[in-house]
């Protein structure tokens, strides 16, 4: 007797493409055999499972979220459970709370934690390291990045800055966090080739659609 099996059909993952290194983030999220997207306009959000918000200018993913339409229903599905991944300026976006931010920078929130905007300096001051990230070795990129300054109860630290003497102020200072279903990195994993941070983005959207991998 044949037996049919039904494999659920691969999650789908969109990428906010209104600005910052959307194709990276693409390519990454490819390696983890899901449907990967970009996105510009409101009603394609309903076809996702979850999204990421790449690294760039957060005031100018600010603006064009409002341009495009996208802020409002965006930050209402985040809020509903919707998972997303935000790097760098995207960690800026989802926080509650930013420092050194703009007056007139609105927020996608759900993440309950204050965020300061530029903290590790200017683009010269971009730098690389090693960080243990929930038990895992990861090779970490920071461009012009925040750091997690405060984060409320139920908010998980993932990672933070070894302790050094060549970290200076950003010696203990958190990177990565997440809180239900939203996770959030100061650094750029889509700049180095090593795809677990996406991976953890995914098995968390998993989690929620049933989706297996074929």
């Amino acid at each position: 007797m044949l037996v049919s099996m039904v494999v659920a059909a691969p999650p789908v993952i969109g990428v906010l493409a209104l600005q910052g290194d959307v194709q990276e983030h693409l390519v990454s999220l490819a390696k983890c055999d899901v449907t990967a997207r970009p996105i510009r306009r409101p009603e394609e959000l309903e076809e996702l499972d979850g999204i990421v918000i790449p690294g760039g200018e957060s005031t100018t993913i600010s603006k064009l979220l409002v341009n495009f339409e996208l802020l409002e229903p965006l930050k209402a599905k985040i809020k509903a459970g919707f998972p997303a991944y935000g790097s760098c300026a995207g960690m800026i976006l989802l926080a509650e709370t930013v420092l050194d931010g703009r007056e007139d920078q609105e927020q996608l929130g759900g993440l309950a934690v204050t965020v300061r905007r530029n903290a590790f300096g200017r683009q010269i001051d971009s730098f690389e390291t090693d960080l243990d990230l929930a038990g895992e070795s990861v090779h970490a990129v920071f461009i012009r990045a925040p750091w997690v300054e405060a984060v409320s109860e139920g908010v998980e630290v993932l990672a933070t800055v070894p302790v050094t003497a060549e970290a200076g102020d950003a010696a203990g200072r958190i990177v990565a966090v997440r809180q239900g279903n939203v996770l959030a990195t100061a650094f750029h994993p889509e700049l180095t080739g090593d795809e677990r941070v996406h991976r953890l983005f995914v098995d968390m959207v998993r989690g929620l659609t049933g989706s297996e991998e074929k």
